[in-house]
């Protein structure tokens, strides 16, 4: 049967004990205490890359994540992913991401891309720039090939730095352009990992505002997103 199959709860994913015993694992890792500093804390930061932008239809072809530790990044501890697919994308999609039909063919299959993902991450705080679209394409293919509800802690960019830079929201939307604001460049944009990367190195540059308004860790960090949704909402 189809993903879409499992994802409507016609049928559940069938993992192997092992890989049963790798997801018990990470289940039961503690929670990180979302008070403790940023700069004192490891965090991944990540990005998708999807068969189209149809949160609803389309299908989860990348991941991309970068850890920051301690306020550095790990540049030799990325996560560089390409998921199995049963049917590979259109060429226009391809032409944007450039993972071609081979690639896609021949990725890691679902389940265990997905486990490798957990096991990256641990429970440690995800930080993406527009994190509702990476947010819903990585939480729906937990639940389709792992089977269980992928609740985390997200922290959205692109709410966070406008919030913290006022006078430039109006004129800085994208991740092209904030990275732009701050000298930031990009091996490859629309590749999954350099664009993880060009986002750690956005939010280590929006440190130093950061500290001056006091938003010291990830607590502090969502309410500054909740807020600068909120005041948009009500514009």
């Amino acid at each position: 049967m189809s993903w879409l199959t499992r994802l409507f709860g016609l049928e559940k994913p069938v993992l192997t004990p092992a890989q049963a015993a790798r997801l018990a694992a990470w289940r039961a890792l503690p929670e990180p205490d979302m008070r403790d500093p940023v700069a004192a804390s490891r965090y991944v930061v990540v990005d998708v890359e999807s068969s189209g932008l149809n949160i609803a239809r389309d299908r989860l072809i990348a991941i991309g994540a970068v850890a920051v530790v301690n306020g550095r990044i790990l540049l030799d501890d990325g996560l560089d992913i390409v998921l199995q697919q049963a049917a590979v994308s259109d060429k226009d999609n391809i032409l944007i991401h450039g993972i071609g039909g081979t690639l896609q063919r021949e990725g890691v299959p679902p389940a265990e891309a997905m486990l490798t993902f957990l096991e990256y991450l641990g429970k440690d705080a995800l930080i993406a720039f527009h994190a509702s679209f990476d947010e819903a394409m990585i939480r729906r293919a937990v639940k389709v090939f792992l089977g269980f509800r992928f609740d985390h802690v997200w922290v959205d960019l692109a709410h966070v730095a406008p919030a913290l830079y006022p006078r430039l929201a109006a004129r800085k939307r994208s991740l092209d352009q904030w990275m732009a604001q701050f000298g930031i460049g990009n091996f490859a944009r629309h590749n999954a990992l350099a664009d993880a990367l060009s986002t750690a190195e956005l939010m280590l540059a929006l440190g130093p505002a950061m500290r001056d308004k006091t938003v010291l860790n990830m607590r502090d960090m969502r309410a500054l997103e909740r807020a600068h949704r909120h005041n948009n909402m009500a514009m």
